[in-house]
């Protein structure tokens, strides 16, 4: 019965758009549409259609469980599902030394628990229709057909996107599948802690979890030890956050030549080959230009302007607005589902906020974005990520919303997407990538192709994103003491 709901209640979700899609059609065949000339009818169908189903209307709970749907595992994919197992203490302890030595101003953030970690092996299956079913064997033996299709000696940990709070490893699983065809190696998608019920660093603590249990497998692995420099760490939106999380943590922890325990046993910390990131999030202040500059092109809402800082009145910073339930709002009250204010300014949660000697000595990074909310923190951290000489590959599509090879895998662009992606960490588990110091810009339908000086990539001067990022946080920190007032007033009546 509910296979046979989730198409009917497809189907009267669009039936409902209609108008939008007609009105939509009618504005691109006039060229009347706001984003005539950087977005075709497809496109810009795709992004109206997609902002119009983002809404705030479902509580939280609901909204996660909505988000993590699984579609099930069939078509041209291997899927081998496993659990890594609790690491002990010595892993979080690891995460909590590197935000100390990096938290100058203190900070508030709850220290997370300790627990196994899920994820799931992905790659590629040739020769299969899109409907066809994996075969009923165990998880030991689709990994080891996996492994027949992937037979690369890098492999890729992935990180999806979701804003932090929704989403899934089983709502990525086709563009990981396709990831695996293209570099021939396997995908480890991590099922890392959600927030708000577990908030900053609980994720970053699974990660590293993750990381190490490549390296270091624990007993009942199904893998064999994977060298550091053979992985890729890889992720979307937020997961780019937590992979470039991930990378600093790992060097601060170098810096600071801090071995880790990890099942007992004491390991030394390693890079890894690469970072690859699809549209990151880097700045979770949410305060750079572009979020409203480019609203027009992509499905995400922009939050509410940053006021000035002489405002004579400043309405107070607000969190998305979902009716309250048993997961949100939480106590005491944050403003933030994902961290607490006075950590939007960390390194570690912000990796735009680290200073480019923090960056120093790390692996090559790659940076994909389109015209889209996230595009000058995108560049910027190119930019500051050269200013440190790591190696960067950076690449801009025009009009192309967030994640937008993601969306639309099968389009000319989202094709080239996918090939450049690829192509890096190919290149990153070999030991060559090469780096220009450019940005390379794709024009409208990939019509035309330039490159430009990362230091000239966005007009945003260092100085500006410094301030743009400290007045950002400082609004959210008057927004959370005044919720915390709040409450501590309704505690007491």
């Amino acid at each position: 019965m509910n296979s046979l709901k989730r198409p009917l209640a497809l189907f009267k979700a669009l039936l409902v758009r209609i108008p939008l899609v007609l009105r939509t059609a009618f504005l691109n065949s006039i060229r009347m549409s706001p984003v005539t000339g950087k977005q075709n009818l497809r496109t810009e169908l795709t992004v109206a259609i997609i902002r119009s189903f983002i809404t705030f209307s479902s509580p939280m709970a609901k909204a996660q469980k909505d988000s993590m749907r699984d579609p099930g595992i069939q078509g041209p994919m291997w899927v081998s599902k496993v659990t890594l197992p609790e690491p002990g203490f010595d892993v979080r302890d690891a995460v909590l030394s590197a935000i100390e030595d990096l938290n100058g101003n203190g900070g508030t953030f709850d220290v997370p628990g300790i627990g196994a970690v899920e994820a799931e092996w992905t790659g590629y299956r040739n020769g299969v229709g899109k409907r066809e079913p994996q075969p009923d064997i165990s998880e030991e033996e689709k990994y080891r057909e996996l492994r027949k299709e992937a037979p690369s000696d890098t492999t890729v940990l992935y990180f999806h996107g979701g804003a932090y709070f929704l989403m899934d490893p089983c709502t990525h699983r086709v563009p990981c599948a396709q990831l695996s065809r293209l570099t021939g190696a396997p995908v480890l998608s991590v099922r890392y802690r959600l927030a708000p019920q577990s908030p900053f660093p609980a994720a970053l603590v699974d990660a590293l979890t993750a990381y190490l249990s490549l390296i270091h497998p624990p007993p009942g692995a199904l893998h064999k030890p994977v060298p550091a420099n053979k992985i890729v760490l890889a992720g979307d939106s937020a997961g780019g956050n937590l992979s470039l999380a991930l990378l600093q943590t790992l060097l601060t922890l170098k810096r600071a030549a801090r071995p880790i325990r990890f099942h007992g046993q004491e390991v030394a910390v390693e890079l890894p080959a690469g970072v690859a990131t699809i549209s990151p999030w880097c700045d979770i202040t949410r305060s750079m230009p572009s979020l409203h500059r480019n609203a027009k092109f992509d499905y995400m809402d922009p939050p509410a302007p940053l006021p000035e800082e002489d405002a004579a009145e400043k309405v107070p910073f607000s969190s998305f607005p979902f009716p309250p339930d048993g997961v949100w709002p939480v106590t005491p009250p944050r403003v933030d589902m994902y961290a607490y204010a006075s950590m939007a300014l960390h390194p570690l949660a912000s990796p735009l906020a680290a200073s480019p000697e923090l960056w120093k000595d790390a692996p090559p990074v790659f940076i994909t974005t389109g015209e889209e909310g996230l595009t000058d923190e995108d560049l910027i951290m190119a930019r500051r990520l050269h200013q440190a000489g790591v190696s960067v590959v950076a690449e801009q599509f025009e009009g192309m919303p967030h994640c937008h090879g993601f969306i639309m895998i099968s389009t000319p662009t989202g094709k080239r997407f996918f090939e450049n992606l690829a192509k890096f960490c190919r290149d990153a588990g070999a030991g060559s990538v090469e780096s220009t110091g450019k940005l390379t810009y794709f024009g409208f339908q990939l019509q035309s192709t330039r490159e430009i000086p990362l230091e000239q990539a966005c007009e945003v001067s260092d100085e500006e994103v410094k301030d743009r990022m400290r007045r950002a946080a400082a609004w959210r920190m008057e927004g959370e003491q005044e919720l915390q007032r709040e409450w501590r007033e309704r505690a007491r009546l």
